[in-house]
């Protein structure tokens, strides 16, 4: 089955509330088995626009990451994300892993 993944590009307006955020979020993806590849690390826009901040999020697989967007935790989370960021976040399946030979 392919993994699920979150790839964000944000702007925070407010450091310390977006902290808060932070906290919040861990429990629903501890649930959902999130997993961060890329957090806020350095980076290029080479092309086209970019955001002052990137993560991708792995988890075990699409309907994981639906399904912890839609959550009750990652919800309460997200209010008090909206009012200090701008993000775009997609959800996207990943490829099939190769079959064993």
């Amino acid at each position: 089955m392919p993994k699920g993944y979150w790839i964000v590009r944000v702007d925070i307006a407010d450091q310390e509330k977006y902290k808060e955020y932070i906290a919040a979020n861990a429990a629903p993806f501890k649930e959902h088995g999130a997993r961060f590849l890329v957090r806020a690390g350095r980076f290029e826009a080479v092309e086209g626009g970019s955001r002052s901040r990137n993560a991708v999020i792995e988890f075990p697989s699409y309907q994981a990451a639906l399904d912890c967007w839609r959550s009750p935790g990652y919800q309460k989370a997200l209010k008090l994300r909206q009012p200090v960021s701008t993000i775009d976040l997609i959800v996207i399946e990943g490829l099939e892993p190769p079959a064993a030979t």
